[in-house]
C-alpha cells in the first residue's frame, strides 16, 4: 500500500514540473509560462503570430480605460457608415421625388388642456381653463397658450399668447411672440419672450417676460411637478407668480409682485389622454395690487376647491 502511494506521489510531481505546451498557428509549440508575461502589477497577453507571420505586440490591459474620454469627431455623423448612399441617390433610392422622410422632417401637432375645471369658493364659482396647442417640427413650432376664467356668464380675466417656439436643448424651448389680455377692464397687448421646458428633477417650468405699450413690463413664472403615487394616480403641485413693472389701475394691477397661486391636484388617469381630478388652490394678491383690489371691495385672497379633467390629443 505504501509502495502504491509513493508511486502516485512521484507521478504527480513529474506532471506538475512539466511545462504546458500550446500549439501555434504555424505548427510550432511554445510554453505557456505565465511568469514570463507578469510585469509588476500589469498582465500582458502573449505574443501571437498573424497570418503573415508578423508577431503582434502584447496589449497592456493595465493602461486601458473602460469609459470616459472624448468621443470621435464623427461619432454622431448620420452618414459615417452609409457607404456613400443617400435618400436621393444610390440603388436603394426610390424614383421620382423623395418619399422617405425622417420623423424630424414631418409636422406634428398636439392640444393639451392641463386644467379644465370648475372652481368653488365662498365668494362664488367659476369655470377655469388652461390650454396649450402646438404645431410644427422638433426644432421649430407654432405655440398657442390660453388661460382664463369665466364667472357669472362673463369672461373675468384671460391671457392668450401666439408664439414661435425653437428648441435650444433636449428639454428646453425658447418662445417669442405676442400676448393679448382681455376680460374685465381695457384689453392689453404685449410682446412676449420666454423659455419652457423640464428642469432637473422633472420640474415643468414656464417663464416669460413681456413688454407692452406705455413702457409696461411684466414677468410670469409657473412651475409644476408630477408625483406618481401609482401608475395611474398622480399628485400635481403647482405654483404661479405674476409681477408687473408699473401700475395699471384700470385693471387693478399694481407694480411689483402682483398675484400668486399655489395649488395641489390629485388626478386619476383612466388613460394617458383622459384624467379627471380634484384639488385645492389658494390665490392671493400682494402689494399695491392688494390695495387696489381692497379699495374695489373685493377680497385679496381666496381658497378654491376645484374639480375637472386633464385632456390631451
Amino acid at each position: 500500500m505504501n509502495t502504491r502511494i509513493s508511486r502516485l506521489v512521484l507521478v504527480m510531481a513529474i506532471f506538475s514540473m512539466a511545462p504546458v505546451w500550446a500549439q501555434t498557428q504555424d505548427g510550432s509549440a511554445i510554453a505557456n509560462d505565465h511568469a514570463q508575461h507578469q510585469q509588476g502589477d500589469k498582465i500582458s497577453t502573449p505574443a501571437v503570430k498573424k497570418d503573415g507571420g508578423d508577431s503582434m505586440q502584447g496589449m497592456d490591459h493595465g493602461n486601458m480605460k473602460t469609459q470616459g474620454g472624448s468621443a470621435p469627431a464623427d461619432a454622431r455623423d448620420p452618414h459615417a457608415y452609409s457607404g456613400g448612399y443617400t435618400l436621393d441617390k444610390g440603388p436603394y433610392a426610390l424614383p421620382g421625388t423623395r418619399q422617405l422622410r425622417l420623423s424630424d422632417e414631418h409636422n406634428f401637432g398636439s392640444v393639451l388642456f392641463d386644467r379644465l375645471e370648475r372652481a368653488y369658493s365662498r365668494d362664488g364659482n367659476a369655470t377655469v381653463y388652461d390650454a396649450q396647442a402646438w404645431f410644427g417640427r422638433d426644432y421649430d413650432r407654432l405655440v398657442i397658450k390660453a388661460e382664463g376664467d369665466v364667472a357669472k356668464g362673463k369672461l373675468q380675466e384671460a391671457r392668450t399668447e401666439l408664439l414661435w417656439g425653437h428648441a435650444i436643448a433636449p428639454f428646453w424651448d425658447t418662445q417669442l411672440g405676442v400676448r393679448y389680455d382681455s376680460g374685465t377692464g381695457p384689453d392689453r397687448g404685449w410682446l412676449a419672450m420666454g423659455v419652457q421646458g423640464i428642469a432637473p428633477y422633472w420640474f415643468n417650468v414656464d417663464a416669460a417676460a413681456y413688454v407692452g405699450n406705455n413702457r409696461r413690463t411684466a414677468l410670469r413664472l409657473a412651475a409644476e411637478y408630477e408625483l406618481l403615487l401609482t401608475q395611474k394616480l398622480i399628485l400635481q403641485p403647482r405654483v404661479e407668480l405674476n409681477l408687473y413693472g408699473k401700475n395699471d389701475e384700470t385693471r387693478n394691477i399694481g407694480s411689483g409682485l402682483s398675484s400668486g397661486a399655489v395649488g395641489l391636484r390629485l388626478r386619476y388617469e383612466i388613460n394617458r389622454q383622459f384624467a379627471p381630478y380634484f384639488g385645492v388652490e389658494r390665490s392671493s394678491r400682494f402689494g399695491k395690487t392688494a390695495d387696489l383690489v381692497r379699495a374695489a371691495g373685493e377680497p385679496t385672497g381666496k381658497t378654491l376647491w376645484v374639480a375637472g379633467v386633464r385632456i390631451w390629443f
